[in-house]
């Protein structure tokens, strides 16, 4: 029998493994933070309770140089070329991760 589970994920995001270890890190204050480390940090939780999953895959075949290849689940003609330093915030931004708080009416 075949079972369904839910998820909260609203999105996937592959990140190429061999691109992380390659460059060593990369990423994070200090530099030597894996990129898939500081994503799932973003995720607002752990698991299938978390805003959106990521997964490490192996390799996807694009090997660039002192960068990491990331995918987004829900755009899968968009692959990004995530170089090693950049921000953060500036991924989750392009990936569409981020999630827009609510917009409240104003009591008038």
């Amino acid at each position: 029998m075949i079972r369904t589970l839910p998820s909260r994920w609203r999105a996937m995001v592959l990140v190429c493994a061999k691109c992380e270890k390659k460059i060593g890190g990369g990423f994070g204050k200090d530099g030597r933070k894996p990129l898939s480390k500081l994503l799932c940090k973003r995720a607002e939780g752990k698991g299938r309770k978390a805003g959106f999953g990521v997964l490490s895959t192996k390799c996807l075949k694009i090997c660039p140089k002192r960068a990491v290849t990331v995918v987004n689940g829900t755009r899968p003609r968009d692959w990004l070329i995530v170089p090693a330093g950049a921000a953060v915030t500036e991924v989750v931004e392009v990936l569409g991760l981020e999630q827009k708080a609510p917009v409240r009416e104003a009591n008038t």
